[in-house]
């Protein structure tokens, strides 16, 4: 019984896990969106605003994380 319990990644699926959550260009939800700023307040929460990869595309929006 040499066969392998695990099933091999197929090219439909990612290989990463992507968010899902508001994009705040299109105004809906969506998959693989990533943080692209974060608007700091003195006393407050703060703002976060997140976008999915076609408005990013279509914006020329660059993800938080990617920035130098």
């Amino acid at each position: 019984m040499d066969e392998s319990t695990q099933t091999e990644p197929t090219t439909d699926t990612p290989a990463t896990p992507t968010a899902f959550g508001w994009c705040h260009w299109h105004q809906a939800h969506s998959d693989g969106v990533r943080l692209i700023d974060v608007i700091e307040q003195g006393t407050g929460s703060g703002i976060t605003t997140y976008a999915c990869q076609p408005c990013r595309d279509v914006h020329g929006l660059v993800p938080f994380a990617d920035r130098p």
